[in-house]
């Protein structure tokens, strides 16, 4: 009970310690970020779209965020570190602003979803879901919802944890829009036989915003 609420503990740790760094990087494309106790230090390692702007003119950005670290969650020695993450497309939190970001300048939703989701699958990933809820049309219109959906991507089972996953909320002038991203990493090992190379359907082999 004790190893049980202890890792509950240092889950809400975690998501807080993220909640954070996502405002602290904003301008940098926070996108997550990964925490490892040891018996000395604590190293917290942020992803981000752009180290420079995340370390700050002579680490004054690094060096305010170690020290909010310290007094926000009582981490005791932080070791902070700023790593770039190699290709957007497999990032579930940079993948969703852009899709935030693009529904907000009136991109049509169901041509991005479709483009990104195959840039996404050309990078790399396994599978990959894409869903966007709310007002997706003009003035007046209903709330819908649009998904797409490529390659394998489990629902349930311990195998569903090896899913990366992120939300974010868009605001366009007609209303609310929620976005949601599911990817499944090159390198994630499943089960043999679970996976297989698939084909893009025409519709999103074709798809482009530009």
């Amino acid at each position: 009970m004790v190893v049980e609420r202890k890792f509950i503990n240092d889950l809400v740790i975690k998501n807080n310690i993220s909640k954070y760094l996502e405002k602290a990087f904003a301008k940098a494309g926070f996108s997550r970020v990964d925490i490892q106790k040891t018996p000395v230090i604590t190293r917290v390692t942020a992803y981000v779209a752009n180290p420079g702007r995340a370390i700050g003119r002579g680490g004054e950005t690094i060096d305010m965020v170690t020290e909010d670290i310290k007094k926000k969650f009582g981490i005791e020695n932080p070791q902070i570190s700023i790593a770039e993450v190699s290709n957007q497309r497999l990032e579930p939190r940079l993948v969703a602003k852009y899709i935030a970001t693009s529904l907000e300048r009136g991109v049509n939703a169901r041509r991005l979803l479709h483009t990104v989701i195959k840039e996404i699958m050309e990078s790399g990933a396994l599978g990959a879901e894409i869903t966007a809820n709310g007002k997706l049309a003009a003035k007046g219109a209903r709330a819908k919802s649009i998904k797409v959906r490529l390659g394998y991507l489990p629902k349930a089972g311990n195998v569903a944890r090896l899913v990366d996953e992120a939300k974010i909320a868009s605001y366009p002038k007609y209303g609310a829009i929620g976005v949601q991203v599911r990817i499944v990493q090159p390198d994630t090992k499943f089960p043999a036989g679970t996976t297989k190379k698939i084909a893009l359907p025409k519709s999103i082999a074709a798809a482009t915003t530009r």
